[in-house]
């Protein structure tokens, strides 16, 4: 499977989801995402359920302890480890229960699972010492490592258990920081050097390369690093369309479609607008984009799928709700009919 071969009219969901309930969850994604349902987190849940200590339920022989800042690499597992892995896999046999309630078993349709990418990982996680992974070349490989191998597991299981084919999503919120050298060091006389972009993209391809399945890229970061990230492996870069901005944002998005990956527009809001938005309206900013960079409205069916802003885990049930039928619409809309949305 390629991603840009995936059938038209395409939503998804970037992971988060409001609540506790992994069979709701489940349920909700499974019946609303006709086109590219994914293994919900649930971050409310607590520690071991949010994107970073969740990792620590796929990493191999490397796990996670908890901090009074977050969470830092442990010498051996405890209940931090624990707790991920008993959350990943009580999300695991409620997506299977509603994929299979749903008749999905076999029937072609793909599934997405989503991790923290390794420079955001790097980024967040702390060593021993207190200072971030990131500042330890050798932590950072084998984090990375770790990282790839787990998920490639997770990956087979997921499939076996849905019989369908996966795409794999890495996230990386904290991408744009490593790159800057923004980060904070573990005091204010700490400072976290910027990683050189072929150093960032080694690390990230250590994961992206080892994988047998299609891979996307996500990030919400403002603006997100739309030109790194179009060097990457990633068959699809993810990202909010509002907050790229200026010539340079759309030349790394043009360079990136003439380069042949697929676009996953953060097209919908993560929070209910006071005024509450037409399916047509949530489309027109994707179709303006694909005529500001030249290309035909087409590709709106066959590069672009369709999300969210970011995650929807601090959203009202009933928006989170609302946000994928919105999703789903606008999707249907770029595939059957481009040509009508209004261009500019």
């Amino acid at each position: 499977m390629n991603l840009s071969g995936l059938p038209a009219g395409i939503a998804t969901g970037v992971g988060s989801w409001p609540g506790t309930d992994p069979r709701e969850a489940a349920t909700v994604i499974v019946g609303e995402l006709t086109g590219l349902p994914h293994l919900v987190e649930l971050p409310a849940r607590g520690v071991g359920a949010d994107m970073v200590g969740r990792v620590s339920a796929l990493l191999v022989d490397m796990r996670f302890d908890t901090t009074p800042r977050g969470y830092r690499l442990a010498a051996r597992p405890g209940s931090v480890s624990r707790r991920a892995s008993d959350l990943l896999r009580t999300d695991l046999d409620a997506l299977q229960e509603a994929w299979e309630n749903a008749g999905l078993r076999g029937s072609g349709r793909p599934v997405k699972v989503q991790a923290a990418g390794p420079l955001t990982l790097a980024a967040q996680v702390e060593l021993a010492g207190g200072h971030r992974v990131l500042t330890d070349r050798g932590a950072v490989r084998d984090l990375a490592e770790s990282l790839a191998e787990g998920l490639a597991a997770h990956i087979a299981e997921v499939g076996s258990r849905l019989e369908a084919e996966v795409v794999l999503q890495l996230d990386e919120p904290s991408l744009g920081a490593v790159l800057a050298g923004s980060l904070r060091g573990a005091s204010v006389l700490n400072t976290v050097a910027a990683v050189p972009e072929p150093d960032a993209l080694a690390i990230l391809e250590t994961v992206l390369a080892s994988q047998g399945v299609p891979t996307m890229v996500h990030s919400c970061a403002s603006p997100p690093p739309l030109a790194f990230l179009g060097q990457t492996s990633a068959a699809a870069l993810g990202f909010d369309l509002a907050a790229v901005s200026g010539t340079a944002g759309l030349d790394a998005l043009g360079e990136a479609l003439d380069g042949g990956k697929h676009l996953v527009l953060g097209l919908v809001p993560t929070t209910r607008p006071a005024a509450a938005p037409t399916w047509r309206e949530i489309a027109e900013p994707g179709a303006r984009l694909v005529d500001r960079l030249g290309f035909p409205r087409a590709d709106l069916a066959r590069r672009v799928t369709v999300s969210p802003a970011c995650g929807l885990a601090a959203a009202p049930l009933s928006w989170a709700r609302d946000a994928l039928c919105l999703a789903v619409d606008t999707a249907k809309a770029f595939a059957e009919d481009p040509e009508s949305l209004v261009a500019g």
